[in-house]
C-alpha cells in the first residue's frame, strides 16, 4: 500500500476539494481520520461524491464543528492516536487532516504528531490569499521540523505568480500546482480542472 496526506495552512481553504481530485486522480482511497461537524455533508461523502472512489468510515465521527480535542470532549471522549492507523487499502490512500497541523486531537497530541507517527509523504494545500506566504513557510517548517517529507505545496485559488513563487523559493520546495475555485463543482469539472492544473506526475513519483 502507498499512502498520501494532505493537510492545509488553515481551515477551510479547499483541501478537502483538492483531495477528491487527487484521489479521483490516483484512483485512491479516501480517508479522513477524524470528522468534527456533521452539518450537511462530511468530508467523506463531499470527497466520495466528487470522485467516484471509495472513502472508508471515519476514525472518529463528531458533532460539534471544532477543534477535534473541543467535539470529542463535548461527547465525553478522547481521541486516541494509537487507534488511528494508517488504514491497509488496495492501492493508494490518501488520508486528509483538519484544519492546519497545529489543530489537537486531544490535550496533547496535535495533527503534526500524528503524520509523523505515520511517515508517509505529505501535501501542503495553501492559499493564494493575503497572509499565505508566512502561514505556508511556517507549516513547511514545522512538518520538516517533526520529520515529515513533503511533497509539495499545492495552491488553491487565483493565481498569484509571484506570491506561489516567493513561497517555493524560500520554502525550498516543489510547486504542484495550483487549483482555481470552480464556478460549477461537479465530479467532471473537477477532473478537467485537476488534470490541466495539478503536477499529478510529481505526486506520483513520491509514492514510486
Amino acid at each position: 500500500m502507498s499512502a498520501l496526506i494532505v493537510t492545509g495552512t488553515d481551515t477551510g481553504i479547499g483541501k478537502t476539494i483538492f483531495s477528491a481530485g487527487l484521489v479521483q486522480a490516483l484512483g485512491a482511497t479516501y480517508w479522513k481520520p477524524v470528522q468534527s461537524g456533521l452539518e450537511e455533508e462530511t468530508d467523506s461523502q463531499i470527497v466520495a461524491r466528487l470522485s467516484g472512489r471509495p472513502a472508508l468510515p471515519e476514525g472518529f465521527l463528531l458533532q460539534l464543528p471544532a477543534s477535534p480535542h473541543l467535539s470529542a470532549e463535548a461527547e465525553g471522549v478522547e481521541i486516541d492516536p494509537d487507534a488511528l492507523p494508517l488504514p491497509e487499502v488496495d492501492g493508494v490512500l490518501v488520508a486528509e487532516g483538519a484544519g492546519g497541523l497545529m489543530v489537537p486531537l486531544n490535550r496533547e497530541v496535535l495533527y503534526l504528531d500524528l503524520f509523523a507517527r505515520w511517515g508517509a509523504p505529505v501535501i501542503l494545500c495553501a492559499r493564494t490569499q493575503l497572509g499565505t506566504i508566512n502561514h505556508t513557510l511556517l507549516s513547511l517548517k514545522a512538518l520538516r521540523d517533526a520529520g515529515c517529507a513533503v511533497v509539495g505545496v499545492a495552491f488553491i485559488g487565483d493565481a498569484e505568480p509571484e506570491v506561489e513563487e516567493t513561497i517555493c523559493q524560500f520554502g525550498q520546495v516543489a510547486h504542484l500546482g495550483r487549483l482555481p475555485v470552480l464556478d460549477e463543482l461537479t465530479s467532471d469539472a473537477l477532473a478537467v480542472a485537476f488534470r490541466a492544473s495539478i503536477r499529478v506526475d510529481l505526486i506520483k513519483e513520491a509514492l514510486a
